[in-house]
């Protein structure tokens, strides 16, 4: 069974910086498709980035493309989310996604596994 576990949120003024851990247990992440979500207070869940297991390769929803950058770390079995320049309407809970896949998947119904999701409030 794949387990995957955020951490890394927490409280931010505008302006600072987070950077989000997903760590997967119960499988090797090296074959699948990574996502980061989010989901505001009253909206629907709405993808961040996601990476490809094969060639790496990226893709960022407009909002955050400059601001937030994916990666993950094989070795570790650990995805990451730096978020830079954050704002306050950044505030929401965090989550992310695996599906085995050599391609990016970029909605969220293409997901098989999620984490409980971490919580970012940026407030100053």
């Amino acid at each position: 069974q794949v387990q995957l576990v955020e951490s890394g949120g927490g409280l931010v003024q505008p302006g600072g910086s987070l950077r989000l851990s997903c760590a997967a247990s119960g499988t090797n992440l090296d074959t699948y498709a990574i996502g980061w979500f989010r989901q505001a207070p009253g909206k629907e869940r709405e993808v961040i980035s996601c990476i490809s297991s094969s060639d790496l390769s990226t893709y960022y929803a407009d909002s955050w493309k400059g601001r937030f950058t994916i990666s993950r770390d094989n070795s570790k079995n650990t995805v990451y989310l730096q978020m830079n320049s954050l704002k306050p309407e950044d505030t929401a809970v965090y989550y992310c996604a695996a599906s085995q896949s050599l391609f990016e998947l970029r909605t969220r119904g293409e997901y098989v596994y999620w984490g409980q999701g971490t919580q970012v409030t940026v407030s100053s």
